[in-house]
């Protein structure tokens, strides 16, 4: 099964990424995802099952850590037909 995660963390800084933002985007960026897009206003990426659901974990956790006092994420399955 393959699934693709959506979230962002708060709160924002748009003068530069605060600490949760990074912690968030550096456990994408090295779970071995497919398809990850990082942005100031949100984030996604793709993969197999485990890998999306460890690296939502450690997002968790990494994140709260470094300050965040909201992540909101969305997971979804996708299938052969969704674009």
């Amino acid at each position: 099964m393959r699934l693709r995660v959506e979230f962002t963390t708060e709160p924002f800084d748009l003068e530069e990424a605060p600490a949760h933002a990074v912690a968030a985007r550096e456990v994408i960026q090295k779970a071995q995802l497919d398809a990850v897009d990082v942005g100031p206003f949100g984030n996604t990426a793709e993969g197999e099952a485990d890998r999306v659901l460890d690296a939502v974990g450690a997002l968790l956790r990494n994140s709260l850590e470094a300050g965040a006092t909201r992540v909101s994420l969305q997971v979804n399955v996708l299938g052969e037909d969704t674009p």
